[in-house]
């Protein structure tokens, strides 16, 4: 399954956002979390972003860490524009970095 989602934090919220979104990271990577790949990217106005998921295992592995029920737990109350999450159906790819 592959998700995205996006959505735009109030100014003042955006570094508590990093915060919380690279504790997400640090969690992931401590614990070596297999069956997901996950990409978070801030946009140029510096208070949107989009999340990005390939997750090969159920249920998702992200629903189980401390930090991503503490960062979704909170995501309202630091959203100017609430998350829009859609489901990703894969056209094609190429990785040409690996």
């Amino acid at each position: 399954m592959k998700v995205m989602v996006r959505y735009k934090v109030k100014p003042d919220q955006a570094a508590e956002n990093e915060r919380l979104i690279k504790a997400v990271f640090a969690e992931l990577a401590e614990k070596k979390t297999p069956g997901i790949r996950y990409n978070t990217y801030k946009l140029p106005d510096g208070v949107s972003f989009v999340h990005l998921a390939t997750v090969e295992v159920e249920p998702n592995p992200l629903f189980a860490l401390e930090t991503f029920k503490r960062f979704s737990g909170t995501i309202q109350e630091r959203c100017e524009e609430a998350p829009v999450t859609l489901q990703l159906t894969e056209v094609g790819a190429h990785d040409g970095l690996r």
